[in-house]
């Protein structure tokens, strides 16, 4: 099935891996991008942030990032600095972010992804953790 959904992608990051691997189980092959390899430009970035309804802040990744030496805590930095520090460092940029018909979500935990989904889930999912998100039928389990 072929979908207009967009994921900004680490494959590096199980929570990503996981989301693309529900959207998959849908049937769909969305467009992949690797944001660490492919920035997206501050004018998508700032429509990814508006369309999702979130802050700034709320995209911001601070494990494994230069979140603590670039002072991003600080309470006071408007969402303009914020996102100069994710165009400077798109390593700050949190994921996985998915794009579709259905809205603009950051899918953590990565079942957030099936919101966005157009289409039933083919089966059984299961994260890379072990945990159940999709049974045989192909309906969420409660968590």
């Amino acid at each position: 099935m072929t979908t207009d959904i967009i994921i900004y992608h680490n494959p590096e990051c199980g929570t990503s891996r996981n989301a693309l691997a529900m959207i998959r189980n849908a049937g769909i092959e969305p467009h992949v991008v690797e944001y660490l390899k492919t920035p997206p430009s501050r004018p998508l970035l700032e429509g990814l942030i508006r369309r999702a309804g979130m802050p700034a802040r709320d995209l911001l990744r601070e494990k494994g990032t230069p979140y603590a030496e670039l002072g991003l805590s600080n309470a006071d930095l408007t969402d303009a600095q914020l996102i100069d520090a994710m165009m400077e460092h798109p390593i700050l940029i949190n994921r996985p972010l998915v794009v579709s018909p259905l809205g603009v979500k950051l899918c953590r935990p990565s079942e957030e992804v099936l919101d966005l989904i157009p289409a039933e889930q083919r089966g059984a999912f299961t994260k890379e953790d072990g945990e159940q998100v999709v049974d045989a039928a192909g309906n969420r389990v409660a968590s």
